[in-house]
């Protein structure tokens, strides 16, 4: 299970150099931060139970955050 939180680190990367080329730095930062955390969680050798506990906890944390982001700041139609 701790390979999978590398490879998590590896494509969250890869994310960052990408929001960071399509100059969306925020993104790239908030990315750079999930890589870092994967990175560590990565190297830790803990249990299966709880990386599957942090994991759920990473889920769920996400998913308040997004619905809080689309329910009261995304404004819909905004494009360039």
């Amino acid at each position: 299970m701790d390979r999978m939180y590398r490879v998590l680190s590896f494509w969250t990367g890869i994310f960052t150099i990408m929001f960071y080329v399509g100059d969306m730095n925020v993104l790239a930062l908030l990315f750079l931060a999930q890589t870092g955390f994967f990175l560590l969680l990565g190297y830790l050798r803990l249990s299966e139970r709880m990386y599957m506990y942090i994991f759920g906890a990473y889920l769920t944390i996400f998913f308040v955050g997004f619905t809080y982001y689309t329910t009261f700041h995304f404004v819909p139609g905004t494009g360039h």
